[in-house]
């Protein structure tokens, strides 16, 4: 399986300000690639291609082609998915159009040599018909396993985000039972399985870890905004700002979400709405919403399930936690327990993982072959 070693690495002096030379250059292929792309579609009518893109940037740049052209398809990926999310009908996307003054560089297999003592060159390839003097960085460990990228990242400091083949195939699945997952903002994951066994991840650490979070950004926004931009004192804070961005980022690593609840950001209260006198939302409720990375935490879970031989597929969540199975009644939940006229009680969360497995296996949702005997809460530490 391909793995990920995200590590810190020591270098002279020299060797350092040509990897952050290295990051601005990166940043300056970004930029052209941008402005490539637009002078092409103003000149022409239609989008630039892959080939057109490097052909327009190969050796125009102090860094490894390869490098050249990973921006290239970073930038390519971008504007292909914002065009995707704009044919969902997510009209607020933008395609890419932010300039950088820094990207992370990411050498290819051929841009690297990697020594067993933990000495690593890094290329900077071939500029104006010369080779340029390999970058060497050391690391305290090199994984085991065939390396396929180096990616040079900043966080809290320059690292190496290594990616590599383990040779670890994934595990086949003994079982063959279907489980279903309700994702939540509160209640992380919610699982029930065809056979009545259910589990509650709760995530009330990861909130408190996003508050927390949101406070200390809040004081030091408002401590910078007191200060000249640029000058010493407000330099400070800012790395003060990416030092708790960086932290919180690597606690929230922790959390695994599943489910198709797509939208559930955007649905939020506007002056629009409170104008016509509805309901509105909270601004800290509109808040959590947004903060809520399910996202990503979709990706974390299915690289999890894939190693254990564990296919998972998406299902549309819509009117799972107001339907009843037995009487098909709406009603919307208050509190973590939902009832229903006709005697149905449930737990709010394992109700509607029973309604996405229901609409999973039947197409529609109705009560469960086998009930639920015993809900386990796990708490994510």
């Amino acid at each position: 399986m391909i793995r990920v070693l995200k590590t810190s690495f020591h270098a002279s002096s020299e060797d350092l300000d040509r990897l952050f030379t290295c990051n601005r250059i990166s940043a300056h292929v970004w930029n052209d690639c941008l402005h490539f792309a637009k002078s092409h579609f103003l000149e022409h009518g239609e989008w630039i291609d892959k080939t057109q893109l490097q052909k327009a940037t190969k050796g125009k740049y102090p860094i490894h082609s390869q490098s050249i052209q990973a921006v290239c398809h970073k930038y390519l990926h971008a504007r292909d998915n914002a065009h995707k999310a704009k044919q969902k009908g997510h009209s607020h996307i933008r395609y890419p159009y932010k300039t950088k003054k820094h990207f992370p560089t990411k050498w290819a297999a051929q841009g690297f040599t990697v020594h067993d003592n933990g000495r690593i060159e890094l290329s900077p390839g071939i500029y104006q018909c010369k080779r340029q003097k390999p970058i060497v960085v050391w690391v305290k460990r090199v994984p085991n396993g065939v390396i396929k990228e180096i990616e040079l990242i900043y966080d809290r400091g320059l690292q190496l985000a290594i990616s590599y083949d383990d040779g670890i195939q994934p595990a086949m699945a003994k079982g063959t039972r279907i489980a279903a997952v309700d994702p939540g903002e509160i209640h992380s994951v919610a699982c029930v399985t065809e056979d009545g066994e259910a589990l509650i991840v709760t995530g009330r650490k990861l909130r408190s870890v996003k508050r927390l979070r949101n406070k200390k950004m809040k004081e030091l926004r408002r401590k910078m905004a007191k200060c000249t931009r640029g000058s010493r004192q407000w330099r400070k804070y800012r790395r003060a700002l990416h030092y708790v961005l960086s932290k919180s980022e690597r606690q929230l690593q922790q959390e695994v979400v599943v489910g198709d609840v797509e939208g559930v950001q955007r649905n939020r209260s506007n002056k629009k709405r409170r104008r016509i006198g509805k309901r509105v939302r909270s601004r800290k409720h509109n808040q959590r919403m947004s903060q809520w990375q399910f996202g990503k935490q979709y990706e974390y879970m299915k690289y999890k399930l894939h190693a254990h031989g564990i296919a998972i597929a998406k299902q549309d969540e819509r009117n799972t936690t107001q339907t009843c199975p037995v009487c098909t009644c709406k009603r919307k939940p208050s509190g973590r327990i939902y009832r229903c006229s006709c005697g149905y009680i449930q737990h709010r969360d394992i109700h509607g993982g029973c309604n996405i497995l229901s609409v999973y296996k039947y197409g529609e949702i109705k009560p469960m072959m086998t009930q639920i005997q015993r809900i386990k809460y796990l708490r994510i530490a």
